[in-house]
C-alpha cells in the first residue's frame, strides 16, 4: 500500500527576482513499512521533498499524495490536522519543550489529540520504555545527552501512532555511538510497529541502516530504487 506518492512535483523558490528551482519534477513512491533514506549532497532537494510530505510546504506543481489524500487540496488546517495525527516528525536539532521533562514532551501531542489521562501515561511509559528512557522520565532536555534528546523526540513522534515518520539529518548532532544507538531504535520500531522512516540525511552511519536508498541530485531523483543493506 502506498503511504507517499510524489508525481511530477516541483518546488521553486524566488527571492525579489533570483528563482531557485530546488525541486525539478520529482516523481516518487513510498510504500507501508519501508525504512528508506533520501540521500544527496547539500542543496539536492531532500529536505524540501521532506517539508512537502510533511505538510510544512506546497509544491509549485505537481501533487503530493500522503495516507491517500492529495495533500496538495488541502488547506492551512486540514494540513495542520493532517500533521498533527498522521505525521510524526523528527529534527536536526530535536526540538524539545526545553522547560518540560522527557515525559511532558512525550505526552504533548497526546494532550493536542485530545487522549485521556489514562490513555495518555500507558503511551507515554510504553514509548520511554520503548527508547531505553524510563528511568529518565522527570529530567528536563537539559539534564539529557544529545543521543537522549533524540531518544525521546523519536517518542514523541511516535506518541500519537502516525502512520509515517519524517525525520531531517536524525544523526548530525550526534557523535557516532549515539547516532548509531538512534539509528538501531528507529529501525527497530519501524519492524515492530510497522510505521514508515523516511529519513534525509547525508551521513554514512545513517544511511547503512537504511532498507531503501532514494537518491537526489540538483533537485531530481537520480536513483529511485537505490540499495540499502537489505532488500
Amino acid at each position: 500500500m502506498e503511504v507517499v506518492k510524489i508525481d511530477k512535483v516541483t518546488r521553486v523558490y524566488k527571492v525579489g527576482t533570483v528563482e531557485t528551482q530546488a525541486l525539478r519534477g520529482v516523481t516518487l513512491t513510498i510504500e507501508a513499512g519501508e525504512f528508506t533514506a533520501l540521500v544527496g549532497p547539500s542543496g539536492s532537494g531532500k529536505t524540501t521533498l521532506l517539508q512537502l510530505i510533511g505538510c510544512l510546504d506546497q509544491p509549485t506543481s505537481g501533487a503530493v499524495w500522503v495516507g491517500g489524500k492529495d495533500v496538495t487540496r488541502l488547506n492551512r488546517n486540514q494540513r495542520a490536522d493532517m500533521r498533527r495525527g498522521h505525521i510524526g516528525f523528527i529534527f536536526q536539532f530535536f526540538a524539545l519543550i526545553p522547560t518540560l521533562s522527557a515525559y511532558e514532551n512525550v505526552e504533548m501531542p497526546l494532550l493536542l489529540n485530545g487522549h485521556t489521562p489514562k490513555e495518555r501515561r500507558e503511551r507515554v511509559l510504553e514509548l520511554l520504555h520503548a527508547v531505553d528512557l524510563a528511568e529518565r522520565a522527570k529530567n528536563r532536555p537539559d539534564q539529557l545527552s544529545g543521543g537522549q534528546q533524540q531518544r525521546v523526540a523519536i517518542a514523541r513522534a511516535l506518541a500519537p501512532k502516525p502512520a509515517l515518520i519524517l525525520a531531517d539529518e536524525p544523526t548530525a548532532n550526534l557523535d557516532t555511538e549515539n547516532g548509531k544507538q538512534v539509528m538501531e531504535i528507529m529501525e527497530k520500531l519501524n519492524k515492530e510497529t510497522g510505521v514508515t522512516f523516511i529519513f534525509a540525511t547525508h551521513d554514512p552511519r545513517v544511511i547503512q541502516y537504511a532498507h531503501r536508498v532514494v537518491t537526489l541530485r540538483d533537485g531530481l531523483v537520480v536513483e529511485p530504487n537505490g540499495n540499502g543493506k537489505k532488500s
